[in-house]
């Protein structure tokens, strides 16, 4: 077994015994001080920036700043954030029950995001033969896929087509928050994201609170994703794969 993958007996039909390598699904379970904020099905392996990026994406954290120390607390599965600020323990609830239920109320969800941030407003521009070739140069550095073809991927480029950040994990959403956390914790920035799956409305709402103009999903956008990118200004592409793609809200940042 080594950090994200695992072997395990199989029985293949017709051939045999034989072994297979698995992704590894283990909890994390994310506290702010002594206080639990998220417990996630994760892929072990930058849990700090995995940390980081979701209660970042969640308005808990403004900046890096606000970070006291990261570590992890009596267990590998177990990161504590320990920070500068007090922390509204209501929220803290409904940061929790909202996670693990799971599912989000789109409605309150987006009425939670007006109050946090506002619409995306830069001058970004990015080549469309630039964007399409980014998840081809994902897929490229997604060494687990190769291995179990069971994970997702996601990675932050910048407007000419250079990568900053690659991440693997077996949750769409826990990929992009390693993407977010990294970035937020070595205090950089980016210009695209993109993801090897489709885009969720929770998808657009880490990119629009990580101000990262551009989203490129190699699958479909959802409906309420479509609606979140374009009242947020978000640039939002769809169907990105074999030197084509969909447009669906942004298109003033495609050359």
């Amino acid at each position: 077994m080594t950090g994200m993958t695992k072997r395990v007996a199989v029985t293949r039909v017709p051939a045999g015994r034989d072994d297979d390598t698995l992704v590894v699904e283990e909890p994390l379970e994310i506290r702010v001080g002594d206080k639990p904020v998220s417990v996630t099905m994760r892929t072990p392996g930058d849990d700090f920036a995995l940390a980081a990026g979701f209660l970042a994406t969640e308005g808990i954290l403004a900046s890096r700043e606000d970070i006291e120390s990261i570590r992890h607390w009596g267990s590998p599965n177990v990161v504590r954030v320990g920070v500068r600020h007090a922390i509204d323990l209501q929220r803290l609830q409904r940061h929790f029950y909202s996670t693990s239920s799971c599912g989000v109320c789109g409605k309150t969800s987006i009425d939670a995001l007006r109050v946090h941030t506002t619409p995306l407003d830069d001058d970004v521009r990015a080549g469309a033969a630039i964007l399409a070739a980014m998840p081809d140069t994902l897929r490229a550095r997604q060494r687990t896929f190769d291995t179990t073809g069971a994970i997702h991927g996601a990675a932050a480029f910048m407007r000419d087509g250079a990568i900053v950040r690659t991440f693997e994990d077996v949750g769409r959403h826990n990929a992009v928050d390693k993407v977010v956390g990294s970035l937020f914790l070595d205090g950089e920035r980016a210009d695209v994201l993109v993801v090897s799956g489709r885009a969720s409305f929770e998808i657009v709402q880490k990119c629009v609170v990580a101000r990262i103009p551009i989203l490129a999903a190699v699958g479909a956008p959802s409906s309420l994703a479509v609606d979140l990118a374009r009242e947020f200004n978000l640039t939002l592409l769809g169907f990105v794969r074999d030197g084509r793609f969909n447009v669906y809200t942004g298109g003033q940042r495609v050359d």
